[in-house]
C-alpha cells in the first residue's frame, strides 16, 4: 500500500532517488525470491512485473516496472560469485520486493536491473561472504539494493497493527545499533530465548537480504537510517551504506 498512498516513507524514497548518483544498474536482492540449492538472478531481455500478493486495490495490479536486463552485471555477478552456486532464472521477474523499493526511487524505469533471490541453503555467514564477494560492483557504479524488512511478522501483524509493540521497538533498535556499528555478530547471532529476534526474523526471508547491504559495505561507507518506522510486527526502517550526505538532503527538500 506503501506505493499508492501518501505516506511519509514513499516521499522520503523519491526524494533520496532525485538524489542518489544515477546508477549504471542496479542488483536487487528481494526477499520475495526464495530458492534452495543456488542463487538465482533474473534473465531475459525485459523481466516481467510479478504482482505477488492478492486481496489489495486493482491500482496496485497495474503497476509496471518494465526496467531493461543488465547482461554485463550477469556476467560481473557470476564471475564474482566464484565458486558459490548461482545461476540465471528467466521464469521469474521483477516482485514487489524490487518494483516496490525501485518505483519511487527511479520511475522511469530506464536503469537496467537484475534482481536476485534469497537462497536458504546458504548460512547467515554464507550471505554475508557472497556480498562481500559482490561489493567491486559500488565501484563500477552499481547500486545494491537489500530489499526485505528487519521486523516482518504477518503472524502478529494483524493484531497489532497501528501499535509500536515493545519487543519489534528493541529488536529494531539493536539492528539499527549493529548496522551504524557494522558489528555483524549482533546481526546474525541470537541467543535460543531471544523472543524479539524470533518474533522479527521469524522465517527469516525478509531479513536476510540485509546482509547484502551491510556485507557489500566498501571501508570508506558511512552509514545512515531512514524511514525508521514500525507499524505492528512490520517495519519500514532502511539503511543507506555510502554517502549519507543525500539523506539530509533529502530530509531538507521535504520540511522546505
Amino acid at each position: 500500500m506503501t506505493m499508492i498512498s501518501d505516506n511519509p516513507e514513499r516521499r522520503f524514497m523519491a526524494a533520496l532517488g532525485a538524489r542518489l548518483p544515477r546508477p549504471k544498474a542496479i542488483l536487487a536482492v528481494t526477499a520475495h525470491w526464495e530458492t534452495q540449492g543456488s542463487t538465482r538472478i533474473t534473465d531475459g531481455e525485459f523481466p516481467r512485473t510479478i504482482h505477488d500478493f492478492r486481496g489489495f486495490p486493482q491500482a496496485l495490479y497495474d503497476m509496471r516496472y518494465p526496467a531493461p536486463n543488465a547482461p554485463e552485471l550477469q556476467d560481473r555477478i557470476e564471475a564474482l560469485a566464484g565458486d558459490l552456486p548461482l545461476r540465471r532464472d528467466a521464469t521469474w521477474g521483477f516482485d514487489h520486493g524490487v518494483w516496490g523499493v525501485l518505483l519511487p526511487m527511479f520511475p522511469a524505469a530506464d536503469i537496467p536491473v537484475v534482481a536476485m533471490s534469497v537462497n536458504h541453503s546458504l548460512t547467515p555467514d554464507q550471505h554475508l561472504e557472497l556480498a562481500g564477494r559482490l561489493a567491486p560492483l559500488r565501484r563500477e557504479g552499481v547500486m545494491i539494493v537489500g530489499s526485505g524488512n528487519v521486523v516482518h511478522n504477518l503472524r502478529l501483524y494483524h493484531a497489532s497493527r497501528g501499535t509500536r509493540p515493545d519487543w519489534a521497538s528493541a529488536f529494531q533498535q539493536r539492528i539499527n545499533a549493529a548496522v551504524l556499528a557494522d558489528d555483524r555478530a549482533a546481526l546474525t547471532r541470537f541467543s535460543p530465548g531471544d523472543t524479539a529476534a524470533a518474533n522479527a526474523i521469524n522465517s527469516g526471508e525478509h531479513y536476510l537480504p540485509l546482509f547484502y547491504a551491510v556485507g557489500a559495505r566498501l571501508p570508506e561507507d558511512q552509514a545512515g537510517v531512514f524511514n525508521d518506522s514500525i507499524d505492528g510486527a512490520l517495519s519500514m526502517t532502511s539503511y543507506l551504506l555510502g554517502d549519507t550526505r543525500v539523506l539530509a538532503e533529502a530530509t531538507a527538500s521535504l520540511a522546505a
